[in-house]
């Protein structure tokens, strides 16, 4: 998420869109400012945003183009 905030963890349902190897260094758009929230074992620190598909599965939203990492959402 940048310098300035650093790295944290996120959990999503994401399996049924998403294979494990394509989310390594893909962007997307999360919300920092929220508490951390126990998901199952893991403590999630962003809520990583998305919208559902026709199946009600995750579809990850993410910028159309590069953009520095860590910028605010607006």
């Amino acid at each position: 998420l940048g310098p300035e905030i650093g790295i944290k963890i996120s959990c999503a349902q994401l399996p049924q869109n998403y294979p494990k190897e394509e989310l390594a260094g893909r962007l997307v758009l999360c919300v920092v400012n929220f508490p951390p929230r126990q998901t199952g074992p893991v403590l999630s620190e962003v809520l990583t945003l998305g919208v559902p598909d026709g199946k009600g599965n995750c579809i990850l939203i993410a910028p159309e183009r590069e953009v520095p990492l860590g910028g605010k959402l607006y």
